[in-house]
């Protein structure tokens, strides 16, 4: 199960996308996050998928990989196709473009995940907001709890794949469960996937706590961000690339 959650998940291949700043990553995301809400035709899908087809490449993750991520979210969109087909007017049309919006966003988000450290994608997020804590809002808490919440996504499949290992030592095996029995059986795993998480919640608080951590707020960092050539030239293309799918 581990291998079909991509989000949290860093695969360094080395390529150009993952020798761009954070920040200039988060910023796109942003821009085409935007730009996808506004999308009402066709050929402005169609460009919008090949940049995100174009951003996969570049980033050189394996591709069978990338698809097995998506199979989690299968259900979900499939919920909502059928809710637009028997609820909206436009019916197939308009279920078909929520779903192809929703693939496109999850897909760049997954592209920006499996290409940036959590580390670093917590500290483009600060760098970003840093205006905002003249106002009192506390940038570094929020940019450490979002690294956090992001981290522990492969954290929490690992510890439910050890509990149906356990159960399945015991003699039951939740994959042999056929229809609503099976979906029954995943309920019962709430529980203790809900304790071990409160567990590791806590000691992760404790060990912050015994660094001396506090909130973040006047501490200094090893690697200092700065933005290159390559960061204003990959800005400028997708820029680029967004105008040209809105006038599509």
């Amino acid at each position: 199960m581990t291998d079909n959650i991509i989000w949290g998940q860093y695969i360094n291949s080395g390529s150009i996308v993952h020798r761009l700043d954070p920040r200039t990553k988060l910023l796109s995301v942003l821009a085409f996050t935007l730009c996808c809400l506004i999308l009402k035709t066709f050929g402005g899908y169609v460009a919008a998928t090949v940049l995100v087809g174009g951003q996969l490449l570049l980033s050189r993750v394996p591709v069978r990989k990338f698809f097995r991520g998506i199979k989690p979210i299968l259900l979900i969109l499939t919920f909502t196709f059928v809710y637009h087909l028997l609820v909206t007017q436009e019916g197939i049309e308009s279920g078909v473009f929520v779903v192809w919006r929703i693939l496109l966003l999850v897909s760049l988000a997954s592209v920006l995940t499996l290409t940036t450290k959590p580390l670093d994608l917590a500290k483009g997020l600060e760098q970003l907001f840093k205006p905002l804590s003249n106002w009192g809002v506390p940038v570094e808490a929020l940019a450490l709890m979002l690294m956090i919440a992001i981290r522990f996504i492969p954290t929490i499949t690992q510890e439910l794949d050890r509990i149906i290992l356990a159960q399945k030592a015991r003699g039951y095996d939740i994959k042999s469960a056929k229809g609503h029995r099976q979906v029954f059986a995943y309920l019962l795993l709430v529980v203790p996937l809900l304790i071990t998480t409160i567990q590791r919640a806590e000691q992760l608080a404790m060990t912050i706590d015994a660094r001396a951590y506090g909130n973040g707020k006047g501490r200094t960092s090893y690697r200092v961000l700065r933005f290159s050539r390559i960061d204003y030239v990959a800005g400028g293309l997708i820029l680029a690339f967004i105008l040209l799918i809105l006038y599509l």
